[in-house]
């Protein structure tokens, strides 16, 4: 059975002492230490999302300066294009002209040659005709 003596007024401020004791040694320290430690990861927190922030700032601005410098390229291209295709037909054009002037020059000697063949034939004709018309009939005309 439990007795009520000095025992258990020593034992209540042996308690009590222990309390203060541990409080001031073991508790308040490690109450601080994990304060602390709590301070210290709320602060890397905020780095974190800090950090993260910027990180997607500048990332948008890389993704705008590639957009801009993509129209820029894709400008350039149809611009050098367009230029590209206007020199070809600049120069197709010339080379028609050429061709065409060339063809006109051949059609016109081709012509010439046709129409001296032609005379040239239409005399002949004459004097042929009389000789197969001689030859036929037997005698001369």
């Amino acid at each position: 059975m439990i007795t009520m003596d000095i025992t258990l007024v020593i034992q209540m401020i042996n308690i009590i002492i222990l309390m203060f004791l541990l409080n001031k040694v073991l508790y308040k320290p490690v109450l601080g230490i994990l304060r602390e430690r709590s301070k210290k990861m709320k602060g890397t927190q905020e780095e974190i999302e800090r950090f993260d922030k910027d990180a997607r700032l500048r990332q948008e601005e890389v993704d705008k300066k590639m957009a801009q410098a993509s129209s820029k390229a894709k400008a350039a291209l149809d611009s050098a294009r367009t230029e590209a295709a206007a020199a070809g037909n600049e120069k197709l054009a010339a080379i028609k002209a050429e061709v065409d002037a060339d063809r006109e020059k051949k059609m016109s000697e081709l012509k010439s040659q046709i129409d001296s063949a032609g005379k040239s034939l239409q005399e002949s004709l004459d004097t042929f005709a009389g000789d197969m018309a001689g030859k036929i009939l037997g005698r001369s005309l």
